[in-house]
């Protein structure tokens, strides 16, 4: 799967507006077929800078996400509200989903 984590600084003035700013294109990309997540969570350090941690199955869901009229549309309608350029770290890691992180496990409860 393709693993991004993405780092947006946002103005001060869109910060608390940024879940509605950005509704239509999470939702759109949430409804592609080979979306495996997309969500955002907000610092609680900085409440102008948010991260968004999103997965696609393969290379070609992918290459769907990043030429869908939805994200053509995010390029345009995003950065107005933007400090400057969001950061990312992208991989492809070999597995499908999330893994459990064992050294925290939880044991069953009643």
């Amino acid at each position: 799967m393709i693993f991004i984590t993405a780092k947006f600084h946002v103005l001060p003035e869109s910060a608390d507006a940024w879940p509605d700013i950005t509704r239509e294109f999470t939702q759109a990309t949430r409804a592609e077929p080979g979306c495996l997540w997309f969500d955002w969570s907000r610092s609680v350090e900085d409440p102008t800078v948010y991260v968004l941690v999103e997965a696609f199955r393969d290379d070609e869901a992918g290459l769907a996400h990043v030429t869908s009229d939805h994200f053509t549309k995010a390029r345009s309608t995003l950065p107005p509200h933007l400090v400057r350029t969001p950061e990312i770290v992208n991989v492809t890691v070999p597995q499908e989903g999330w893994s459990l992180l064992g050294e925290m496990a939880v044991p069953e409860r009643d």
